[in-house]
């Protein structure tokens, strides 16, 4: 009887180190290169606004908020200030755009601190990118919501017969006017948010400091209705420089002057509160 082959057992082959092995997974494909300061803001600002299309009722401030202040101010107070609620719509619509807006700012400020306390903002400074980038993205991606709130306030207002004697130029003008002085606004409320321990402690601090500079303001009435000491503080008010050349540019008779004012304002709280923001951020890191 022919005996059975006895198996002859596989030889071992050689198993490659595992650091040759990690080697070889992290260089199957070229290192891609370091994203630039302008592309890493550009993310983060695409960030905020798909925050916005994930979570949509972040948006009823910059919707519903306008919607009820014309609609309020304007029949509520039209009749006892100017004796028609039309007459009334045609000074009170470029303030409430202005009221609308600064009010939306304030949120760049709560977002910041949001992601601070919930830890967002460390896993940011872990990736290779501009460490400034996730602050101007966010600012930048808010213009969006000053943008929808501007032109839900003017459709509405076109909707109650507002008519701009400055054409589409004008509205388009003045809406970007206020956009420009809304972002630099922005960098004072991220200041805040940087400061403060809580979101909720940075959303009434910023009400808080904005309704006065608001109320008291040209937005609803007319300065020289007012007593002389609130009136001279009315004229210095910026937010009165910024309605003052929102109505010049709706009504097709703006000033080169008081858009100028506006812009140099714009631009000195952007150069002192753009760098202290950074400055802030980078220190908490």
């Amino acid at each position: 009887m022919t005996p059975t082959p006895t198996p002859q057992a596989a030889k071992p082959q050689p198993q490659p180190a595992a650091g040759v092995t990690l080697n070889a997974a992290l260089s199957s494909s070229a290192r891609p290169p370091r994203p630039g300061a302008l592309a890493a803001a550009k993310t983060f600002g695409w960030r905020g606004m798909l925050k916005i299309k994930h979570v949509p009722e972040q948006l009823i401030d910059a919707t519903l908020t306008p919607v009820l202040f014309l609609v309020m101010f304007t029949y509520l107070f039209g009749g006892a200030i100017t004796g028609s609620t039309g007459e009334y719509l045609q000074y009170i619509l470029p303030g409430v755009l202005v009221q609308s807006v600064l009010f939306t700012s304030v949120y760049s400020g709560v977002a910041l601190n949001t992601d601070m306390t919930k830890g967002v903002v460390d896993r940011f400074r872990s990736l290779p990118i501009w460490r400034a980038a996730p602050l101007v993205g966010a600012v930048i991606g808010d213009c969006v919501r000053f943008a929808i709130a501007s032109t839900i306030v003017v459709l509405l207002g076109f909707a109650l017969g507002f008519h701009a004697d400055g054409g589409v130029a004008g509205v388009l003008a003045a809406m970007l006017l206020v956009i420009v002085f809304a972002f630099a606004l922005s960098w004072v409320f991220t200041t805040l948010g940087l400061l403060l321990r809580s979101p909720s402690a940075v959303m009434n601090s910023g009400f808080m400091a904005l309704f006065p500079l608001v109320f008291l303001s040209n937005t609803l009435i007319e300065p020289s209705t007012l007593p002389s000491a609130l009136e001279a503080f009315v004229n210095v008010n910026p937010v009165s420089s910024l309605v003052t050349a929102t109505r010049g540019l709706m009504g097709g008779d703006a000033s080169a002057g008081d858009i100028g004012l506006v812009l140099a304002e714009a631009a000195i709280l952007t150069a002192i509160f753009a760098p202290l923001t950074v400055r802030l951020y980078r220190a908490k890191s």
